[in-house]
C-alpha cells in the first residue's frame, strides 16, 4: 500500500487507537457496574474494521453483529452518541432504547448490530439484493465471527448471494473462539476461506491484525466483485483480547497463546505504530500526539453519554414501529 499518504496512514493509526481506547473504556465501565448490560469489546482485532472500512465510501453499507463498537467507529460513527448509548441515555443512536448491541447509523450505510450468531449474514442479503434491484453502485460488507460459519444461516446466505451474485463482501473475523468455544473444536478445517469453494466464491485468508493487508485484500475483492469477478469470503486472522462479554471468566483460553497474541509483536496497535516509525513514516512525538487525542475524545465522548438526560417516560412507545 505504497500510494497510501502519511494522512492516510495516521489516520488508519488514530481509528484503531479510537476504537481501543472506546472499548476498554466500555467494559471497565460495564465491568464497575456503571454501564447496564453487556459489553462484548472488539479490543485486539482492530485492524480488520479499519482495513475494511478505509475501502467502503458513504454510499456503502456495512452490517455488523453483537461486538461490534469497532466496525460501527470504522464507518465513521459519533462516539458521543454510542455512549449516549450505552448509557441508555436520549442522545443514543436509539434514544438509549438499543444498547451496545443494536446501534444503527442509516445515514452512514450502518445498518446495525445484533446479539444472535450469525443474524446479521442473511440481513447483509437483503440490503444488497435491494442494491441490485434499485441499481445501485454501491456495496454491503458484513462482518461476523467465525462461530458463525457453522449456523445455517452462513451456508444459505453464501448460496444465495453467489447465485444471485450481489454486491456483498464477507468478512469473517476468525478470532479463534466462538464465545466459549475454541474454533478447533467445532470445525475439520484450518482455513474458514476454503468454505467459499463450495459457493463459486474467492476464499482469501489474510493476517487480521495488520490493517494494511485488511485493506489490500479488501480493495482487491471489492475490484473483483465490481468487475464481475465473483464474490469474495475474506477471512481475517485475528485474536480476541478480552473475554467474550463482561462477566465472562474466560477459563477456556491457553494463557500462554494469550500472553503472545498480546505482545507488542503480535498486538495490531503495537505492530502498526513499530512500522511507522520504522519506515519513518511519523516520530514517536507525533504518535504520541495521535494517542492522546484518542484518549481525550473516548473521554469527551463517556462524559457526554454520562451527562446525558434519560429518554423521558412518555418516549416509551416511539420508534416501536416506522411511523408513515
Amino acid at each position: 500500500m505504497t500510494e497510501l499518504t502519511k494522512e492516510e496512514y495516521l489516520a488508519i493509526y488514530e481509528k484503531m487507537l479510537t476504537i481501543r481506547n472506546f472499548d476498554e473504556t466500555a467494559l471497565a465501565l460495564a465491568e464497575s457496574g456503571e454501564l447496564f448490560g453487556f459489553v462484548h469489546a472488539y479490543s485486539g482485532e482492530e485492524a480488520i474494521a479499519v482495513g475494511v472500512c478505509s475501502e467502503l465510501t458513504d454510499a456503502d453499507y456495512m452490517v455488523s453483529n453483537h461486538r461490534g463498537h469497532g466496525h460501527i467507529i470504522a464507518k465513521g460513527a459519533d462516539i458521543n452518541r454510542m455512549f449516549g448509548e450505552l448509557y441508555g441515555k436520549a442522545t443514543g443512536y436509539s434514544g438509549g432504547k438499543s444498547g451496545s448491541m443494536h446501534i444503527a447509523d442509516v445515514s452512514r450505510g450502518i445498518i446495525g448490530a445484533n446479539g444472535i450468531v450469525g443474524a446479521g449474514i442473511p440481513i447483509a442479503n437483503g440490503v444488497a439484493f435491494a442494491l441490485d434491484y434499485m441499481a445501485k453502485d454501491s456495496v454491503c460488507v458484513v462482518f461476523f465471527g467465525d462461530g458463525s460459519t457453522n449456523r445455517g444461516t452462513f451456508h444459505e446466505a453464501l448460496n444465495f448471494a453467489s447465485v444471485k451474485n450481489l454486491p456483498i463482501l464477507f468478512v469473517c473475523e476468525n478470532n479463534g473462539v466462538a464465545s466459549t468455544t475454541l474454533r478447533h473444536e467445532t470445525m475439520n478445517i484450518d482455513r474458514i476461506a476454503d468454505r467459499a469453494a463450495a459457493y463459486g466464491m474467492t476464499g482469501v485468508t489474510v493476517d487480521g491484525n495488520d490493517p494494511l493487508a485488511v485493506k489490500e485484500a479488501t480493495r482487491a475483492a471489492l475490484d473483483r466483485l465490481r468487475s464481475g469477478g465473483g464474490l469474495t469470503l475474506l477471512e481475517c486472522i485475528t485474536w480476541r483480547h478480552h473475554q467474550h462479554f463482561n462477566g465472562d471468566r474466560c477459563v477456556y483460553k491457553d494463557p500462554e497463546e494469550q500472553a503472545r497474541w498480546l505482545s507488542k509483536e503480535m498486538d495490531p496497535i503495537s505492530r502498526f505504530r513499530t512500522r511507522l516509525l520504522a519506515e519513518g513514516v511519523a516520530k514517536r512525538d507525533e504518535l504520541a500526539e495521535i494517542k492522546k487525542r484518542a484518549e481525550n475524545a473516548v473521554k469527551a465522548a463517556r462524559e457526554y453519554g454520562k451527562e446525558s438526560p434519560f429518554p423521558a417516560p412518555e418516549t416509551m412507545f416511539e420508534h416501536v414501529y416506522k411511523e408513515q
